[in-house]
């Protein structure tokens, strides 16, 4: 699991990486919903103070994509987190 949060935190977030995860089917859901959320919490700890207006409006849009994509993995917990994001 270290190689794979290694692997992440250097990578930015990209549409295709999202996407990439989605269609894995060597995977367990459980997997690709934890891999999702962590790079939505990796963009998260990357703002601060001196983050800019559109910065911030660009990572809430990744992630409202990240969370649509969960919500096709787990329709309930999806729309939990699309209810919910500021």
């Amino acid at each position: 699991m270290l190689k794979t949060n290694l692997l992440y935190c250097c990578m930015k977030y990209s549409i295709e990486l999202v996407d990439k995860i989605y269609s894995y089917k060597t995977i367990s859901d459980k997997e690709k919903i934890n891999r999702l959320l962590e790079i939505d919490a990796i963009q998260y700890t990357k703002c601060g103070i001196d983050s800019t207006k559109k910065e911030l409006e660009v990572v809430k849009q990744n992630s409202k994509h990240i969370y649509k994509t969960i919500k096709k993995i787990d329709p309930e917990m999806g729309d939990s987190f699309l209810k919910h994001q500021d």
